[in-house]
């Protein structure tokens, strides 16, 4: 079993920055694609970043390119999303997720597909004031 825990959520004002940690174990963190999604309030699941698990490729949702970076440190099992210039549609509850059946094949909307993750963190908060 592969444990998923997100951390670094809170409260920023518009146009703030806050980083995002998603810690696993239980697993090879670095043969493992890792993703992030977020769900606000009355909407879907919605992608917002990944990451392969070399660190060599990575994928974002329109919304948050140039805003949001994605990282990895495997020497850690650890993933990050650096979150810039955040705005108040930003505000959700974000999720950390793992791929741990590597069925890439190259391809950018892989990882923006939920069911590819077959592990997930509880979630962190992420609030966003106007």
């Amino acid at each position: 079993q592969v444990q998923v825990v997100e951390s670094g959520g809170g409260l920023v004002q518009a146009g703030g920055s806050l980083r995002l940690s998603c810690a696993a174990s239980g697993g090879t963190f670095s043969n493992y694609a890792m993703g992030w999604f977020r769900q606000a309030p009355g909407k879907e699941r919605e992608f917002v970043a990944a990451i392969t698990w070399t660190g060599g490729s990575t994928y974002y949702t329109d919304s948050v390119k140039g805003r949001f970076t994605i990282s990895r440190d495997n020497a850690k099992n650890t993933v990050y999303l650096q979150m810039n210039s955040l705005k108040p549609e930003d505000t959700a509850v974000y999720y950390c997720a793992v791929d741990t059946r590597r069925r890439w094949t190259g391809t950018s909307g892989y990882f923006r597909t939920d069911t590819v993750y077959d592990y997930w963190g509880q979630g962190t908060q992420v609030t966003v004031s106007s």
